[in-house]
C-alpha cells in the first residue's frame, strides 16, 4: 500500500469544541490563532484558501500589520504539529489548501450522510434515508468552535446550523411517515424551545399530538405558535401551518398515519453455505493488502457490519485478493460464506439491481421461491433481516458503485462485507479502503514464473524481467503472457518481449482467451458518460510521464479547476494514477489503450491528407494544438520571468486560451520548469510527429533555456536538431535563423567547435538576407565565440566587437551583456587582462540593471579571472563570494564547478587551504563534467594547479592530464595548452626531465600560434 503518511489515521471535529485526534490520541494543534486557520481550511477541503482569507478568519477587521506573516508561521506549526501534516496542508498558488478525505472531517462526514439521505429518500428507501440523518446529526455537538470563532466563522456556522436544522425536520418527516408519534412529542418539543420560530417544527409537533390522540393539545399549539409570531414579527403563520390547523379542526382522515405493513420473517438456512469461488493455487504476493485486510478483521469493534472496500484498476486482482482473505477467514464467519457478482464491469450485462442481488442471495442461502416477496423493497427487507441474524461473510464483487451496494447492508449485524470495485467506494460509509496498484518486480517475476514454470522463467531471467515492464506489473497482463508462453512451448520469453515492444500492438498481444486486457480496459471506459470518454481520449495525447492540472486543462479546453475534477474522477475510477499531489499518470496499458482510441491508420498528424476526415484524429488534433499552445504560453512566461530582456519571435497565431499555472515569481517560474522539463521536450518531440513544425521550432526556443541551466547539453543540441529540420520542413527563414543559432550555442557548450561555426554562419547569412539586426547581432557573436575556443583571438575580436556594438545600438541590454562576457573570456585567455577587466565589468553592470541574475553571476566569474590574472587576488575573491551568494539555482552544474574552483584558487592563494580544499573537492564532484569539456579541461587545470603548489605532483598531473584529454578531444586550445604546461611542471618535480621538456615546448608553441603573451601563461 506504500508508505504511510500517517494523514489517514488523523480525524477532525469542528461541529462544537475543536479536537483533533491521531488514532485514540489528542492531538493539541496550539492557541486560537491556530484553530481558527485551520477550521477555515477544513470548512473547503481540496480548495485553495489565499492567505488574506485566513487572516479575515482569524482577526475579522482587527487584523493586526503582521497577520499574514501570523498565518503562514501557523501554517508551519499546524505542519508540525499534526501527524503528516505536510501531506494535509500544502501551499499552492497564493494560499494553502487542506487535503482532507471526507471520513477525516465530521462536517464532511455529515455533509455526506445529508447527500445519501436525499438520494436514498429519491430511491423511496426511506428507512436508509432515516439512518443516514441519524448517523449525520449524531456528529452534530454545536457551532464551530463552540462559537468562538468570529464574524467570519460565525457565518460560516449559521449556515451550518440551518443545515442541520433542515435535516432535523427531515428526519422527523421520516420519523412520522414510519408511524412513530407519541415518542416524537417530548424531541419536537425541546427543538420548538430552542428554535420558536421554526414553523416546520410547529407543524410536526400538532400533527405528532393530532395522531397521538391529542387533538386539543395540537390546536393549542397552533395559538401558541400564532400568538408568539404575532409579538415577535407582527405576521401570522404560513399557509402550511395554517392549512395543518383547518385539517385538524377538521379531523381529516388525510392526517391519520400510515399503515406500517411487517415486514417478513428472517429466513434461516440450514448448514453452513459457501459459493465462493476458488483461491488461486499460484496466488503470489500482496502480503501487505491481505495483512491490513485481515488486520481489519482483528480490530473490528463487533458493532454493524466489517465493510472492507478493495478497489484497482481492471486486471489488478481485486477478486483473488478478496477471495484469498475470505478463504483464511472462513473459520471466523461459519454460517455462510456467500459470492456474488454484482457485474458492474461486466461485457454485454448490466448491472444487478439491488432487489435482483438481494433474491440472488436469498436462493444462495436456500430460500424456496414461496418465501421471497414479488417487489423489490421486499426481497431486500428480506436478505437484510436475514443478514443482520447471520455471522457470515458477503462478497459483493465487481460494484459499479456505492448505490448499488448500500441497499444489500443491514445494521447491526456480525457480517464481513468484501467489495470489489474499479471505482474508489469514497461515498461508502464507515468502509475500510484496500487500494490495489500493480505489483512490485519481484513479486511480478514470481507471478510469472508461478504460471510459467520456474526452470522456463529462470532460464531467461532478464526476458523475464523486461515482460513484466512491458506488461506494466499488472496481474492480468502477466497472467495472460505468462498463459500464451506456456501454451506455446517453442516461444521464447525473449520473443514474446520482442513482440509487445510495438506500442500499437501491445495490447493486442495481451489476448488469451476470454481474457484480454483491452476487454479489461473498454469495460471501464464504456462505463464512463460520454464526456468522459472524451476527456480520457484526450488526456491520451499528453506526451508526458505525467499530467499536470494547467496542461490538462489546455487539452481539455477547460479551467483548471473543472479539469481537476475530471482527473480526480478519473483517478477514482482507476484510469489515472497519481504518485504526487496535483500530478496524474497512466498507466503505461491505459496510456496504450487511450491513443489506441485515437489512433489511424497511416500518419498521425492533423494534416494526413487522406480525406478520411475521422472525427477521433480531429479531436486529438485540436487538443494537441490546444496544448502546444498552452506550453508555448506558459514557457514564454516563465522564461521572461527567469532570463529578463531575452528575445523571442512572437507569432500571435499561438496565443493560447487556455488557463495559465501561477507564474508571478521567479520561484514559481524555476519550479514549474523544473518538474516540466521532461514533459516540454516531450511536447515538443509530439509537435514534431503531428508536423506542427512551428510549434517545434517556437517552443524549443524556450526550452534551451531550462535544459541549459541544468546542464543537460547534449538534449540541448539535439532538440536544437530537431528544431533546424522543421523549420526548414515549415520553410521559415526566421524560425531557421533562430533553431541553427541556438544549435551553435549547444555546439559551442559541447566543444563542437567546427559544427558550430558552419551553424553560426548559415544563420548569419540568413540574418543579413533578412535584414535581421539582432539575428545578425547574435550570430556574429556566436561565431566569435567558436572562434575563440579554437584559440583564433585574431578571427573572434573584431565578430564580438561587432556583435557588442549592433547589440548596444538596439538596446538589447540583455544580449549586449553577454557578449562583454564574452568579450572578457577571450580577453582574459589571450592574457590582455585589463580589457578583460573592462568588459567583465561592464557586463555586470548592465545585468544588475536589467535584472539578470543569470549574466550577473556570470560577468562577476569572468571580472574574477581577470582579476586573477592581475594578481589582485582580494578583490577576485571578493568578486567570487558574489557570485555565489547569487548562483544558487541560476547555474548550470558545470559553471558552478567552474565558480568552486576558482573560488579553490583564491582561497589557496590567500593561504585559506582548509576552504580551497572544500571547493576544490566540491568543484571536482559537484557532478559529471564528461558533457561540458570545456569546464572539465578548465576545472581540471585550476585544480592541478592548486595541487601542485601544495607538492601533491601526482594528483596535480592526473588532474591536467584529464583535463588534457577533455580540451584535446574538442580542440578547445588554451586549456590544452595549459594542460600540457601543467604535466610538464608535475613531471618535472616527479623526476621525469624529457618528457617535462617535450610537454612543455609543445605547450609554449600553442601559446605562441595563438599570441598569448607570457604574463598570459600558466605553468
Amino acid at each position: 500500500m506504500g508508505e504511510d503518511t500517517g494523514v489517514h489515521a488523523i480525524r477532525f471535529r469542528i461541529l462544537g469544541s475543536f479536537e483533533c485526534w491521531d488514532g485514540p490520541d489528542r492531538v493539541r494543534v496550539g492557541g486560537p490563532v491556530h484553530e481558527k486557520v485551520l477550521v477555515t481550511l477544513l470548512l473547503e477541503p481540496q480548495r485553495v484558501l489565499p492567505v488574506h482569507r485566513l487572516v479575515e478568519a482569524a482577526w475579522d477587521e482587527n487584523a493586526p500589520a503582521t497577520a499574514a506573516h501570523q498565518v503562514r508561521k501557523a501554517v508551519a506549526e499546524l505542519r508540525q504539529r499534526i501527524p503528516g501534516g505536510r501531506n494535509l496542508i500544502v501551499t499552492e498558488g497564493p494560499g494553502y489548501r487542506a487535503l482532507t478525505t471526507p471520513e477525516q472531517v465530521d462536517l464532511s462526514r455529515f455533509t455526506e450522510g445529508l447527500k445519501q439521505a436525499r438520494e436514498a429518500t429519491a430511491a423511496g428507501q426511506n428507512a436508509y434515508a432515516a439512518t443516514a440523518l441519524r448517523e449525520a446529526l449524531d456528529l452534530w455537538r454545536g457551532p464551530l468552535l463552540s462559537g468562538s470563532g468570529g464574524s467570519v466563522l460565525c457565518a460560516a456556522s449559521a449556515a451550518l446550523e440551518e443545515r442541520r436544522l433542515t435535516a432535523v425536520e427531515q428526519l422527523f418527516d421520516l420519523r412520522l411517515a414510519a408511524g412513530e408519534n407519541g415518542e416524537l412529542i417530548g424531541e419536537l418539543r425541546e427543538f420548538i424551545e430552542a428554535n420558536p420560530l421554526r414553523e416546520t417544527l410547529r407543524g410536526q409537533l400538532m400533527l405528532a399530538l393530532f395522531r397521538s390522540g391529542r387533538q386539543a393539545e395540537a390546536l393549542e399549539e397552533f395559538a401558541k405558535v400564532r400568538e408568539y409570531l404575532v409579538d415577535e414579527l407582527g405576521i401570522g403563520p404560513g399557509d402550511a401551518l395554517t392549512d395543518l390547523h383547518h385539517a385538524i379542526l377538521r379531523n381529516s382522515p388525510e392526517l391519520a398515519a400510515p399503515a406500517q405493513a411487517a415486514g417478513p420473517a428472517p429466513f434461516t438456512p440450514e448448514g453452513s453455505p459457501s459459493t465462493l469461488p476458488y483461491d488461486l493455487g499460484d496466488f503470489t504476493g500482496r502480503e501487505e493488502e491481505v495483512s491490513q485486510l485481515l488486520g481489519f478483521v482483528e480490530e473490528a469493534p463487533g458493532t454493524g457490519p466489517l465493510i472492507v472496500a478493495i478497489d484497482g484498476m481492471g486486471g489488478s486482482g481485486k477478486t483473488s485478493l478478496a477471495v484469498r482473505a475470505a478463504h483464511q477467514l472462513t473459520e471466523r464467519y461459519p454460517d455462510a460464506q456467500l459470492h456474488i457478482d454484482l457485474r458492474g464491469f461486466t461485457p454485454s450485462e448490466q448491472p444487478l439491481t439491488a432487489g435482483a442481488a438481494a433474491e440472488a442471495l436469498l436462493r444462495m442461502l436456500g430460500a424456496p421461491g414461496e418465501r421471497i416477496p414479488d417487489d423489490a423493497e421486499g426481497r431486500i427487507a428480506l436478505w437484510r433481516r436475514t443478514m443482520s441474524s447471520r455471522r457470515m461473510i458477503l462478497l459483493l464483487d465487481n460494484a459499479v458503485d456505492e448505490s448499488q451496494i448500500r441497499p444489500l447492508l443491514a445494521s447491526p449485524t456480525q457480517t464481513l462485507v468484501l467489495v470489489t470495485s474499479r471505482a474508489l467506494l469514497a461515498d461508502l460509509d464507515a468502509a475500510h479502503t484496500v487500494s490495489l496498484g500493480v505489483m512490485p518486480p519481484h513479486d511480478s517475476v514470481a507471478l510469472v514464473e508461478g504460471v510459467l514454470g520456474s526452470s522456463r522463467a529462470r532460464a531467461e531471467p532478464e526476458a523475464v524481467a523486461q515482460l513484466a515492464e512491458l506488461c506494466g506489473h499488472l496481474p492480468l497482463a502477466l497472467r495472460i503472457a505468462a498463459a500464451r508462453l506456456r501454451k506455446r512451448p517453442r516461444w521464447t520469453v525473449r520473443y514474446l518481449v520482442d513482440r509487445l515492444r510495438d506500442d500499437a500492438h501491445r495490447l493486442a498481444e495481451l489476448n488469451s482467451g476470454e481474457r484480454s486486457v483491452e476487454v479489461t480496459l473498454r469495460l471501464s471506459y464504456e462505463g464512463l458518460s460520454a464526456e468522459t470518454r472524451e476527456a480520457f481520449r484526450l488526456l491520451g495525447q499528453h506526451p508526458g510521464a505525467e499530467i499536470e492540472v494547467y496542461a490538462a486543462g489546455a487539452l481539455l479546453d477547460k479551467r483548471a479547476r473543472d479539469a481537476e475534477d475530471v482527473l480526480e474522477y478519473l483517478l477514482d475510477m482507476h484510469l489515472l494514477q497519481q504518485h504526487e499531489t496535483g500530478r496524474y499518470a497512466f498507466h503505461d496499458l491505459v496510456r496504450s489503450f487511450a491513443q489506441n482510441l485515437s489512433r489511424v491508420g497511416g500518419r498521425a498528424g492533423p494534416e494526413t491528407g487522406d480525406g478520411d476526415g475521422d472525427a477521433g484524429n480531429e479531436e486529438a488534433a485540436l487538443a494537441v494544438r490546444r496544448l502546444l499552445d498552452f506550453a508555448l504560453g506558459a514557457t514564454d512566461a516563465a522564461c521572461d520571468l527567469l532570463f529578463p530582456g531575452r528575445a523571442r519571435i512572437h507569432r500571435p497565431e499561438h496565443r493560447s486560451t487556455a488557463e495559465l499555472p501561477p507564474l508571478n515569481t521567479s520561484d514559481q517560474a524555476r519550479d514549474w520548469l523544473e518538474r516540466e522539463q521532461d514533459s516540454l521536450l516531450a511536447a515538443v518531440s509530439l509537435a514534431y510527429r503531428w508536423e506542427l513544425d512551428s510549434h517545434v521550432g517556437l517552443l524549443a526556443a524556450n526550452v534551451v533555456f531550462p535544459l541549459d541551466l541544468r546542464g543537460r547539453l547534449e538534449e540541448f543540441r539535439e532538440l536544437c536538431r530537431t528544431a533546424v529540420t522543421a523549420s526548414r520542413r515549415l520553410g521559415d527563414p526566421a524560425l531557421l535563423r533562430l533553431s541553427l543559432s541556438n544549435l551553435a550555442v549547444a555546439c559551442w557548450k559541447l566543444g563542437r567547435f567546427e559544427e558550430g561555426i558552419e551553424m553560426a554562419e548559415e544563420a548569419f547569412g540568413l540574418a543579413v538576407s533578412l535584414a535581421d539586426r539582432r539575428g545578425e547581432a547574435k550570430d556574429t557573436g556566436v561565431l566569435g565565440l567558436l572562434l575563440g575556443a579554437l584559440g583564433r583571438y585574431g578571427e573572434a575580436l573584431p565578430r564580438l566587437e561587432h556583435s557588442i556594438a549592433i547589440k548596444r545600438e538596439l538596446g538589447a541590454e540583455r544580449a549586449e551583456a553577454e557578449s562583454l562576457a564574452n568579450l572578457s573570456k577571450l580577453y582574459a585567455e589571450w592574457g590582455r587582462f585589463p580589457e578583460a577587466v573592462e568588459a567583465a565589468d561592464r557586463a555586470v553592470a548592465l545585468s544588475r540593471s536589467i535584472g539578470a541574475v543569470d549574466k550577473e553571476v556570470e560577468g562577476l566569474t569572468d571580472l574574477a579571472v581577470a582579476r586573477l590574472g592581475l594578481d589582485a587576488v582580494d578583490e577576485a575573491a571578493d568578486l567570487l563570494r558574489r557570485a555565489r551568494k547569487l548562483a544558487v539555482d541560476v547555474m548550470s552544474p558545470a559553471d558552478m564547478s567552474l565558480l568552486l574552483a576558482l573560488s579553490a584558487e583564491t582561497a589557496d592563494r590567500l593561504g585559506e587551504s582548509t576552504q580551497a580544499t572544500e571547493w576544490a573537492e566540491a568543484a571536482l564532484q559537484l557532478g559529471d563534467l564528461s558533457g561540458a569539456p570545456m569546464r572539465e579541461a578548465a576545472v581540471g587545470n585550476i585544480v592541478g594547479r592548486l595541487h601542485a603548489r601544495r607538492g601533491r605532483f601526482t594528483l596535480a598531473l592526473e588532474l591536467h592530464q584529464q583535463a588534457h584529454r577533455a580540451a584535446s578531444g574538442v580542440d578547445y586550445r588554451v586549456e590544452e595548452a595549459r594542460a600540457l604546461a601543467g604535466m610538464a611542471h608535475a613531471m618535472e618535480r616527479l623526476g621525469d626531465h624529457e618528457a617535462a621538456r617535450t610537454h612543455l615546448a609543445t605547450a609554449e608553441a600553442a601559446y605562441d600560434t595563438m599570441g598569448i603573451p607570457a604574463a598570459g601563461r600558466t605553468d
